[in-house]
């Protein structure tokens, strides 16, 4: 193992500084299934530190005067030290959760930098104050929005850095202060993203990094000196941390899970759809949010969808995710295939019929490896088609008119993603009208970094992206101005 990769340290204050914690906690390969290196379990001493640092930046530090455009330099310097790194980054990410590497460039290097930048475009281009005539009395309103304060973010492993920056971009750009959580499975490359933060001279707390399991996440979320929260994790996560900010009464933004619904309408192009689906279905195998996961396919042509399912999960390239042949690499740890193993067993007992997959490769021997899965002869009351699986599995669900589509999609506690396949776009937007979901694709599904994004139902609240994900880390003043008398 490469001793360079045991971290004994926090980043608060502007500076690396050792941690007062004994524990730590290991980050391993997936695919070599050895150790890579370890972080600290950040207690008690190490989370006031951040935070208190985060406070005395926001108020009494230059980032609480910083004008916009001074928050918008420091953002861009940190978007080029952050891309100075994107090798660096992408192989890291790679080695510490499985992710092929040339989508690790784009998630973890290409992705957060443009994320700053776009942020950064915002806040330079925004006014803190508008002027309204009163409705109430004779005078004006000015209305002020001012940073909501200090932020504590925790961050998943399945997209780290970019899932990471949806928080810390927005919430610099409105002049909030951070303290950030990694997932302990890629904690080791949120040091990376410290390092560009110091190299960018971004100002002592405007930035901060502690580092452990959920004991550590519950410590920042619980801080009485933490002004807001911004989570992506599991639903399960997220309404304890719901419960927590709560009774705390600060905000709290949730980005939870999904079960995203694939509409395949009868005058589907299936060669145009498939083309579209690797990434939406396996990519970073299975492990992504939105993914793709239940196909609500037309009777008519139900055993051509299964059939060119079938054709896409056969043609997935397993293996080292650092080879660029690799389509599809580990999943995360040995826990979360032991979970992916449990529903196919579930899937099976309840009657579904699995078309490919579903089972451990034979090679390689070794790495957290699982087969891309379709499920046929399935319906919505499985656990299959229920429960978000996070990996490689797809279950397909037959129907009879587009009612019971729209019905059988909109039938989840989900409400993430969605999308519609039709040689008629126009009629897939009258389809997208009906299906609850907070984001949804005609013949295809890109997030757009300047479109809010975000789910209904148990796939969260508030919007990350866009204006909309500025605008949820400022809050609203109202001044009431008399008119001025003459004397």
């Amino acid at each position: 193992m490469d001793t360079t990769l045991d971290r004994r340290d926090i980043y608060a204050d502007g500076r690396f500084q050792p941690t007062t914690s004994t524990g730590t906690v290991p980050v391993v390969n997936p695919t070599t299934e050895e150790v890579l290196g370890s972080v600290p379990a950040s207690g008690d001493q190490d989370v006031d530190t951040a935070v208190g640092a985060a406070r005395r930046a926001f108020y009494s530090g230059p980032w609480g005067r910083a004008t916009p455009v001074e928050r918008a330099d420091a953002m861009d310097r940190l978007a080029a030290a952050l891309e100075r790194r994107g090798d660096d980054l992408a192989r890291l990410v790679s080695q510490e959760m499985g992710m092929p590497l040339e989508l690790s460039r784009f998630n973890n290097m290409f992705g957060p930098v443009s994320t700053l930048r776009y942020y950064a475009g915002l806040a330079r281009e925004f006014q803190a104050e508008e002027t309204r005539t009163a409705v109430n009395y004779p005078g004006r309103t000015v209305l002020r929005r001012e940073p909501v304060g200090v932020v504590g973010m925790i961050a998943p492993w399945n997209y780290p850095l970019q899932l990471a920056m949806t928080k810390l971009a927005p919430a610099l750009a409105a002049g909030c202060t951070t303290v950030l959580k990694p997932a302990p499975e890629t904690a080791l490359s949120a040091y990376l993203l410290a390092e560009a933060a110091d190299e960018a001279d971004l100002p002592a707390g405007v930035f901060n990094l502690v580092t452990g399991l959920g004991a550590t996440g519950e410590l920042l979320v619980r801080h009485p000196q933490v002004d807001k929260v911004a989570f992506t994790g599991s639903t399960t996560t997220g309404r304890r941390i719901a419960a927590i900010c709560g009774d705390k009464l600060v905000p709290v933004n949730l980005e939870l899970g999904g079960k995203s619904a694939a509409i395949v309408l009868d005058d589907v192009d299936l060669d145009a759809m498939l083309a579209q689906l690797p990434f939406l279905t396996f990519g970073n195998s299975g492990q992504t949010c939105f993914a793709m996961t239940r196909f609500i396919a037309p009777r008519s042509r139900y055993d051509e969808v299964v059939g060119g399912l079938e054709r896409l999960a056969t043609s997935q390239v397993l293996g080292d995710p650092l080879d660029p042949a690799t389509t599809m690499g580990p999943l995360v740890t040995e826990r979360q295939r032991a979970r992916v193993e449990s529903y196919v067993r579930l899937g099976t007992g309840a009657g579904a019929r699995v078309v490919t997959g579903g089972r451990r490769p034979p090679e390689p021997g070794r790495g957290y490896f699982f087969e891309p899965t379709v499920f046929a002869d399935a319906d919505n009351s499985m656990p299959i088609a229920r429960e978000e699986i996070f990996g490689p599995v797809l279950t397909v669900i037959r129907y009879d008119d587009e009612a019971e589509a729209v019905a059988i999609a909109n039938d989840s506690d989900y409400g993430l993603a969605g999308s519609v396949w039709t040689g008629d776009p126009e009629h897939g937007l009258d389809i997208a009208r009906r299906v609850e979901a907070g984001t949804f694709g005609v013949n295809q599904y890109i997030p757009d970094l300047g479109s809010p994004w975000g789910g209904y139902k148990a796939s969260g609240m508030g919007r990350e992206y866009g204006p909309e994900g500025m605008a949820a880390y400022l809050k609203t003043k109202a001044v009431f101005t008399p008119l001025a008398t003459s004397d």
